[in-house]
């Protein structure tokens, strides 16, 4: 139930129009922005809420079940505001957005409306349209562990709990050459072999793509250089000379935790969970119907 002042419920009541909507937007990186669909800037509680962003609303449909509510906020594209590379580059990827009804006369008569996460957003030109999931869509989000033949952790993380620096599996690099905007020839990695890094994850710690990760599709040795294929395209442009750390990838799979790693007593998956095609077997009176079959799966 909101908590709406006495002194703003009075001018609803009387059909005042000094009502604006502002939106609060905390990124994950703790970065905080603020926007309002007033003519004019708004400072509320230290954060000022920028007009002239074109910021606007739907109006906001409920339901009942735990779908993702029909709601959402709509502006423009601008560098002091929501630039596209921030957008590419996941910037605003799960951000939370407090959405507030503000009497523009006097802020200090607001009411909080909603508190949601950003959702699909979907860019033309210089304009985005932004999805407002309600705290509703956490329900109907996958949770828990999943019964998997392979691995579920990530290869060094507290669950894997493999030490990649002390097994000599992590590294830095700078980029020698630029091949495409997804395939990079890196210098400093001499020591490694080849496919070390397939799979594995590569941290920009310097140039324009500064702080954002990325997974390693491959990794190559030509001619005494590593050649790395990303899976994706950076947001920003690669410059020769930018500075990465670089961990090495897993397959997740049982062996590979085994042989390569030596550190099956913390695999995270169920290597001997029976697959799809001994669950729908039936018996077959020419067979051998001992077991044989999943025991060799296994």
């Amino acid at each position: 139930m909101r908590d709406i002042p006495s002194a703003l419920q009075a001018k609803l009541d009387s059909g005042v129009t000094t009502l604006a909507h502002c939106w609060k937007l905390t990124r994950r990186d703790g970065v905080v922005q603020g926007f309002t669909d007033h003519d004019d800037d708004l400072v509320v509680d230290s954060v000022t809420y920028r007009a002239g962003t074109g910021f606007t609303s739907s109006e906001a449909a409920s339901r009942f079940d735990l779908s993702v509510d029909g709601a959402e906020i709509a502006g423009a594209l601008s560098d002091d505001a929501l630039n596209e590379s921030d957008l590419a580059a996941g910037r605003y990827d799960a951000a939370s957005v407090e959405t507030w009804l503000v009497d523009w006369s006097d802020v200090s008569l607001r009411v909080l409306m909603a508190r949601s996460t950003l959702g699909e957003v979907r860019r033309e030109g210089q304009a985005f349209s932004a999805e407002l999931r309600g705290l509703a869509d956490r329900l109907s989000q996958q949770s828990g562990r999943l019964f998997t033949a392979r691995c579920s952790a990530d290869l060094g993380d507290a669950r894997c709990r493999f030490d990649l620096v002390a097994a000599g599996l992590q590294g830095e690099g700078d980029v020698a050459s630029i091949e495409s905007t997804s395939t990079i020839i890196a210098a400093g990695m001499d020591a490694f072999a080849e496919g070390v890094f397939s799979g594995g994850k590569l941290t920009w710690t310097s140039g324009a793509n500064d702080g954002l990760s990325v997974e390693i599709k491959d990794h190559r040795v030509i001619s005494g250089h590593a050649r790395l294929s990303l899976w994706q395209a950076m947001p920003e442009v690669i410059a020769g000379g930018d500075t990465f750390i670089i961990t090495a990838g897993c397959d997740k799979r049982f062996a590979t935790c085994r042989d390569r790693f030596a550190n099956a007593a913390n695999f995270r998956g169920f290597p001997h969970i029976p697959g799809n095609d001994f669950v729908i077997a039936s018996p077959d009176a020419g067979a051998g119907n001992d077991g044989g079959s999943m025991a060799s799966a296994s």
